[in-house]
């Protein structure tokens, strides 16, 4: 219970310190009002209050600045200092509480109650007494900074409230902490709480221990290994297996001498080789070191392998190597006379070739690099995300190392090697970087003259190396990267450029690496054909490869059981093809050329595995004006199909059609093969003749396809892959095709084989496409959209007379 009776005592703010019962503590006092304070209390009996601040940086605290509750203390001793200070020796008393708190000029001053110590249990008391001193005796044993003499003391102290003032002195707590203690009225209470901290304090003071324990150990097992290695090479050295452990060192020396490199690159060289001469040889950092020197080492510094520019061998082996691929070869052969004529003076070539996977992008470029005598690297960068890939790893890293560039140099062992970048749109960017973004210095013949690796730190001129990238889909490559490039597209293959490289190299590769290159294979052209066009789909021949390794493996098969000898040949008609290769896996998809559908219209499309043929299927429902659009379409085929519909609502009234049909029906528009994802704006006229056959009720014929972006005004846009489409058109069996008109200059590069046989039709606006592609047999319909149309055409041609 607290004592209701007031005092009234000077009162004096103490900063970052706590006061308790029974202490006897030096105090240095500077504040004026404090001083004042201290000359007070000396005249009324030597009594004072102090009370802790709770922000020790304010200078002259209020009520609420401080604590509720502090310590009544006797001033025992007070000397003056020559700086104006007060060093004053106090004794705790008692616990008090500040009922009214006085700031005047001349000082502090407050009344205050006396806080009486409180019990509720005696058992509890005692037992808890016995605790602390136990838990206090293990702290005192692990605290060195406590004097073992105080342990006799505490041992002899009964009263529960005097021996938690006395502990908690001796305590390392924070100032909060201590307050808590201070302001615990109940003697259980705050002995719990000093029993708490007491034994947190044990554990930090055992993990601590643990931690310079440990630290010690190492420190002694590192002394004592760089004795025993000293030892080692001592004793080494006297039996003279070893040149004071420097024979590597001196290695690396004699190779820095031999080795042709840039000035720079070469002080850097001698200044690791310093450093790593100083350091101890089983140190992680002499390690690091020993690495980088490595691999400064074994780059080919100024080292160039002789170029062969000779055009007409160059052109032999591309032609011997590959069929086909002409736009590549032509300029190869015009990079060669350019650096033939022009030497040194001739730029870096930055080439991309683009096109569907199987094609031959990648051993064409072995090819070149062949033909030149340069030495030849591929780097695959399929999935690299992190820009650290391209330009290295800094040194500060565990397991650093230079990037990928780098690492080609060192295995091409040359500064001028042909350096494939495969996959390049297959990149990727993440939290680590972006690895297209590092591409650009490696790209620009301006730019990669200084190079620079973050591992090597050394610039590094790339001016002379030959880059070619690969790529599928260019459309992934980022705009500036793409810029720096040369971009040859190397399309698809016709089934007798697929037929040539099979019987000419494919079937020839199949029969040696199968083991029957002493056996004769003979396999006819129509046999060649009905495994292009009945087991495989593809644009290049990667799939056509394996079929003939299929066929070699089943003729090794047939040889090892019947122990044939190579006098045996082997001859494969087109009937023998399934024997060996089983059932057709594609039939033929000719189309009838006299079967007619409503809303169902052939359309062309490309895709990074060549062209196909892609349906577009509408119908009509009852409803209410909606337009549905389904078979997974991307955003811009979605925006065709509502551009297509709005310019068939635009042609109704001379279509025939009532405006509030439109507002009776539902419109869907469907495209086959709903899993595979379908994007692009060239189904834009194939759309529009869907719809208007659908909503005027007039056939379609089957055996014709188109391609072409729309407008709303019904004009026709060019589209791109036209050597695709026009391939997968034929293969379908389409006989008129319909492609924009300002297409119709590609088609001087299409091949005739892929020509002969349709008939191609480029078209400006949608009405002739209308006019080709409906059924118009019947002369109501006839003049119903090819009168209309004519009109629209503004054409003054007599209608009638078109109609006979």
């Amino acid at each position: 219970m607290s004592d209701t009776k007031k005092n009234t005592f000077p009162l004096l703010p103490l900063r970052d310190v706590i006061i308790f019962p029974h202490m006897v503590v030096p105090l240095f006092v500077g504040r004026e009002k404090s001083i004042a304070a201290l000359e007070e209390a000396s005249k009324n009996g030597n009594e004072l209050f102090l009370v802790t601040q709770k922000d020790a940086s304010v200078l002259n605290p209020e009520r609420e600045d401080v604590y509720d509750i502090g310590t009544v203390v006797n001033v025992i001793q007070m000397l003056r200092l020559p700086d104006n200070t007060v060093k004053v020796l106090i004794e705790g008393k008692y616990r008090a509480k500040i009922d009214s708190f006085n700031n005047t000029a001349s000082g502090y001053n407050a009344e205050v109650i006396k806080c009486e110590d409180e019990s509720h249990n005696e058992t509890d008391l005692q037992a808890t007494i016995r605790s602390v001193k136990s838990v206090f005796e293990k702290y005192v044993k692990l605290n060195k900074r406590i004097p073992p003499e105080l342990l006799m003391s505490i041992s002899s102290i009964e009263d529960g409230s005097r021996l938690a003032d006395i502990i908690v002195a001796h305590l390392t707590m924070k100032i909060k902490e201590k307050q808590e203690i201070l302001d615990s009225i109940v003697v259980e209470d705050r002995l719990q709480k000093l029993l708490g901290k007491m034994q947190a304090e044990i554990e930090i003071i055992n993990v601590e221990k643990k931690i310079r324990s440990r630290v010690k150990s190492q420190m002694e097992r590192s002394q004592k290994e760089y004795y025993l290695n000293e030892q080692i090479n001592a004793i080494q050295k006297e039996l003279g297996n070893k040149d004071d452990g420097k024979s590597e060192i001196n290695d690396m020396k004699a190779k820095l001498e031999e080795k042709n490199m840039p000035q720079e690159a070469r002080e850097r060289v001698e200044k690791e080789l310093r450093r790593l001469r100083s350091m101890s040889p089983m140190s992680a950092e002499s390690a690091v070191v020993r690495n980088y020197i490595d691999w400064m080492l074994s780059l080919p510094w100024e080292e160039y392998t002789e170029e062969d520019n000779n055009v007409v061998r160059a052109r032999e082996i591309l032609d011997e190597e590959h069929y086909g691929l002409q736009d590549v070869k032509e300029r190869i052969i015009e990079y060669l006379s350019v650096k033939k004529l022009a030497g040194e003076d001739s730029k870096g070539v930055i080439l991309c070739l683009a096109g569907p996977p199987g094609v031959g992008k990648t051993s064409i470029v072995r090819s070149l690099a062949n033909s030149m005598n340069r030495n030849f690297v591929r780097i695959s960068l399929g999935g690299v995300r992190d820009e650290a890939e391209i330009r290295g790893h800094r040194r500060t890293y565990v397991g650093a190392m230079p990037g990928k560039i780098v690492q080609a140099l060192k295995k091409a062992k040359s500064s001028n090697p042909v350096i494939l970048l495969d996959e390049i749109d297959k990149m990727s960017s993440d939290f680590r970087g972006d690895p297209s973004s590092a591409m650009l210095e490696v790209l620009d013949p301006e730019q990669n003259v200084n190079f620079a690796d973050h591992y090597i730190e050394i610039e590094y001129d790339l001016s002379n190396v030959m880059f070619i990238m690969t790529a599928n889909d260019i459309s992934k490559i980022p705009g500036p990267l793409r810029d720096r490039m040369e971009i040859i597209d190397i399309p698809g293959y016709t089934p007798l450029e697929k037929q040539q490289i099979a019987k000419n190299y494919l079937i020839k590769k199949a029969a040696k690496h199968n083991g029957l290159k002493d056996f004769k294979i003979n396999m006819s052209d129509s046999a060649f054909m009905k495994v292009i066009r009945g087991y495989t789909r593809e644009a290049g021949v990667r799939d056509l490869e394996r079929k003939m390794n299929t066929v070699a493996r089943k003729i090794a098969t047939e040889v090892v059981e019947n122990e044939m000898t190579p006098e045996k040949s082997f001859s494969i008609s087109e009937k023998s093809v399934e024997k060996y290769l089983g059932p057709v896996r594609f039939d033929s998809e000719d189309l009838d050329p006299k079967r007619m559908e409503i809303g169902l219209v052939n359309g062309l499309a490309w895709t990074p595995v060549g062209g196909s043929v892609l349906n577009v299927e509408v119908i009509t429902v009852p409803g209410t004006g909606k337009l549905q659009v389904t078979g997974k379409l991307g955003d811009v085929m979605q925006e065709s199909a509502k551009a297509a519909l709005s310019y068939v609502r635009s042609i109704s009234a001379r279509l025939g059609i009532d405006h509030t049909w439109y507002e009776k029906n539902d419109i869907h528009i469907h495209v086959p093969e709903g899993a595979t994802p379908k994007d692009g704006p060239s189904a834009g006229i194939t759309m529009a003749t869907a719809l208007t056959s659908a909503i005027t009720g007039i056939p379609v014929k089957q055996s014709v396809a188109m391609t072409g972006e729309i407008t709303l005004r019904g004009r026709v846009l060019p589209i791109g892959g036209l050597k695709e489409k026009l391939l997968a058109a034929k293969q379908a069996g389409v006989t008129t095709v319909m492609i924009p008109f300002k297409n119709a200059k590609d088609l001087v590069k299409i091949p005739d084989e892929i020509k002969n046989g349709l008939d191609i039709n480029p078209v400006e606006s949608c009405e002739e496409v209308l006019k080709i592609a409906l059924d118009l047999s019947k002369p109501e319909e006839f003049m119903r959209v090819v009168g209309t149309l004519k009109v629209i055409d503004g054409q003054s041609e007599d209608i009638k007379q078109v109609a006979n």
